[in-house]
C-alpha cells in the first residue's frame, strides 16, 4: 500500500445510504489500493467509484473523492475525464459558475479524451457556450468547436453566432466574415434568431456596397425625392433608391412574403402622370423612420408610401446615422 492509497482508506469515502453500496464501495477502494499502475484498469476502478457515488447523487462525497485523487496523481491521463465528472456534480447542485470554470479548465489545461466514442472537450464547449454568456469567451469556444469539431457540430449555427459574439463586442471585420461564412449554410436553425439568413445577407450585402445612394440628413434626402419626382426623373428615382435591401410591398404583407423591389421600374408607373406627394413625412414618422405618400402612379394600387430609414451599422462610421431610401409601401395605409 502506497500513501498515496492509504489517503483514500478513511471510512468517510465508503459511507453510503445502504450497506449493500457501501459494501461495493469498500471493495473498489481495495482494488484501487491494489492497482498503483496508472492506466486503464486503475481508471475504470476510480471511475465506477465516481459512478456509485453520482447514482446516489452524493456530490460532496464524489467532488471530495475526484479532486483529491487529481491531486494525488497529477500523472493520471484520465483527468480529464474525472474532472468532468466534478464539473457536472457542480452542475447538478447548481452551482453554474463553479462547473464553468472546471469545464474551462479542462479544455485549457488538459489533452483531449475519447470516451464512449464522445470527446471530452466537445462536451465541455458544449456545456460552456450553455453557461457563461461573455461574448468574448464565447468567441474562443465557438472558434475551438470550428477548427477542431467541424464535423460534429452544425457549422452554420457557429458561425452566425461565433459573428454575432463579434457584434456585440464591436469587431465588424470579424463578424461580417463570419456572417459571410454563415451565408451557405441557409438551412440551418439558429435558436432564437428565426430570420438568421435574412439578417446575414443583409448585412454581409450592404457591407460590400458602395452605399453612394445615402443622404447626410431626412431632410436632404427627402428634398431630393421631392425633386426628382416634380421633374418626372426616374433615372433618379433609381439613383436614390438603397441599391441593397430595397423592398417593395403592401401594408400588412407578412415579412417573410417580402418581394425584392431592387429592381423596381418607376419609369412605367409615371408615364403621362404627374406624381404628387404630401407636403410633409407622414405624423407616424419617428425619429428612425419615415414615410411620405404620394400618389398619381398608373398603378391599380395609385398610392404609394416611400419609405425612409437612419442606417444602423455601426461598422461604417462614416454610414451609422446617414439616411436611405429603403423601400415602398403600395396602397393607403392601414
Amino acid at each position: 500500500m502506497t500513501d498515496k492509497s492509504s489517503l483514500f482508506s478513511d471510512s468517510y469515502f465508503t459511507t453510503a445510504p445502504t450497506q449493500y453500496q457501501a459494501s461495493i464501495l469498500s471493495d473498489l477502494f481495495s482494488l484501487l489500493q491494489e492497482e498503483t499502475y496508472p492506466g486503464e484498469t486503475q481508471f475504470s476502478i476510480v471511475r465506477e467509484i465516481a459512478t456509485q457515488y453520482l447514482q446516489t447523487k452524493d456530490y460532496h462525497r464524489l467532488i471530495n473523492f475526484v479532486t483529491l485523487w487529481s491531486t494525488t496523481h497529477p500523472e493520471d491521463p484520465y483527468q480529464s475525464y474525472l474532472l468532468f465528472m466534478v464539473a457536472y456534480a457542480y452542475l447538478e447542485q447548481g452551482m453554474k459558475p463553479v462547473a464553468a470554470l472546471y469545464f474551462d479548465r479542462i479544455v485549457k489545461n488538459y489533452p483531449d479524451l475519447m470516451v464512449q466514442g464522445k470527446s471530452i472537450h466537445l462536451e465541455c464547449l458544449n456545456r460552456l457556450i450553455e453557461l457563461v454568456p461573455n461574448p468574448q469567451q464565447q468567441i474562443w469556444y465557438y472558434q475551438e468547436l470550428i477548427s477542431r469539431f467541424p464535423q460534429y457540430i452544425d457549422l452554420g449555427k457557429a458561425y452566425f453566432l461565433l459573428a454575432k459574439n463579434y457584434e456585440k463586442i464591436g469587431k465588424w471585420e470579424e463578424a461580417i466574415q463570419n456572417y459571410s461564412k454563415f451565408l451557405p449554410y441557409y438551412t440551418s436553425i439558429i435558436p432564437g434568431y428565426p430570420d438568421a439568413l435574412d439578417y446575414a445577407k443583409k448585412i454581409v450585402d450592404f457591407y460590400n456596397s458602395p452605399k453612394d445612394w445615402t443622404f447626410d440628413s431626412l431632410d436632404s434626402l427627402v428634398k431630393a425625392i421631392k425633386g426628382a419626382l416634380d421633374s418626372g426623373n426616374s433615372n433618379l428615382l433609381n439613383r436614390y433608391k438603397a441599391k441593397v435591401n430595397f423592398f417593395a410591398l403592401s401594408w400588412g404583407q407578412e415579412y417573410d412574403d417580402r418581394s425584392s423591389g431592387e429592381e423596381v421600374a418607376f419609369s412605367p408607373f409615371m408615364a403621362g402622370n404627374r406624381i404628387r406627394y404630401a407636403a410633409e413625412v407622414d405624423a407616424s414618422s419617428n425619429p428612425n423612420e419615415a414615410f411620405l405618400k404620394t400618389w398619381g402612379w398608373s398603378q391599380r394600387m395609385s398610392t404609394w408610401y416611400f419609405y425612409f430609414r437612419k442606417i444602423n451599422f455601426p461598422a461604417d462610421p462614416n454610414i451609422h446615422g446617414r439616411w436611405e431610401w429603403a423601400g415602398i409601401f403600395y396602397g393607403e395605409k392601414l
